[in-house]
């Protein structure tokens, strides 16, 4: 994953860009009807069941909007929320909380609903000793949002996008001219452009992965993609300790424990965050 510094910087332009897309050159509708010097106090409220998400997101962007702006926990991120608990209240300026929030609650109840979605995952996976995993598909320009709530959920989060960790998929294989070729391509690139960069090679059949591991010692996670849970618990055997394991492809509810009983490392699911509907949560005045 990339660095604390880097994802910060990811957080601080996904707050400026969404509220010059929402704000514009002013919230006119409080500039309108509210006086300048009015101050309010407003609750978050929760009307759904789940994970709560977004919260230190959600001061960030009060922090943005007015630095003024006071927010009182009630709940924090991780908690297990029901109807009619209240995350948090915000007070200060009325136009202030009014123009931060539709970000606040457009990042909240999706980012809760990745976290309730992620922290299911998990349970089911409780005594096996295998992490469930985020993938790149999310949401364009809002990535380090849903990753930082998978984590929230309790899921660890793969690679960040494509510059923090080399993936070597079944195009970039064929490409390549087979998977030994694109292995030893990528690990000669890495020393001569002097990259640290973890290499995660994707088998889509036994025999390939008999193959990467000719060269496992340039291979820090084998992808065993679209495997059977036959074929996937002789690919662990297969494997052993020369490398970590990931399964991936289609891997759901009803699947995901089977697998993990396979004895793979991880389990990654793009489902964390394309498939998810949105915790229902309102800001109201008080």
């Amino acid at each position: 994953m990339i660095t604390e510094a880097q994802f910060q910087l990811e957080i601080d332009g996904i707050i400026s860009n969404a509220i010059r897309e929402d704000v514009g050159d002013g919230d006119h509708s409080s500039l309108a009807c509210i006086p300048a010097d009015a101050t309010g106090k407003a609750k978050l409220l929760v009307k759904d069941e789940g994970i709560l998400a977004g919260c230190a997101f959600a001061k960030a962007v009060f922090s943005y909007v007015d630095d003024s702006l006071v927010v009182e926990d009630v709940h924090t991120d991780g908690d297990q929320v029901k109807y009619g608990d209240i995350a948090f209240y915000v007070s200060g300026s009325s136009q202030s909380i009014l123009k931060a929030e539709r970000l606040v609650l457009n990042a909240m109840q999706r980012m809760s609903a990745i976290a309730t979605k992620t922290k299911f995952f998990v349970n089911l996976l409780e005594g096996t000793g295998t992490k469930i995993l985020d993938t790149r598909k999310t949401t364009p320009g809002i990535r380090a949002l849903e990753k930082w709530a998978v984590k929230i959920g309790g899921g660890e989060n793969h690679r960040f996008a494509l510059y923090d960790m080399i993936m070597l998929k079944d195009n970039h294989i064929d490409f390549a001219g087979g998977v030994t070729k694109a292995i030893l391509k990528t690990a000669a690139y890495l020393k001569t452009e002097n990259r640290d960069l973890k290499i995660i090679v994707e088998a889509r059949s036994l025999e390939e992965i008999e193959e990467i591991l000719e060269n496992h010692e340039h291979v820090y996670r084998i992808l065993i993609d679209n495997f059977n849970y036959e074929d996937t618990r002789k690919a662990v055997a297969l494997i052993g300790d020369k490398c970590l394991t990931e399964s991936s492809g289609g891997i759901n509810e009803e699947t995901i424990r089977e697998y993990a009983l396979c004895g793979v490392d991880y389990i990654s699911s793009g489902a964390l965050t394309h498939s998810v509907y949105n915790l229902d949560l309102s800001l109201k005045a008080v």
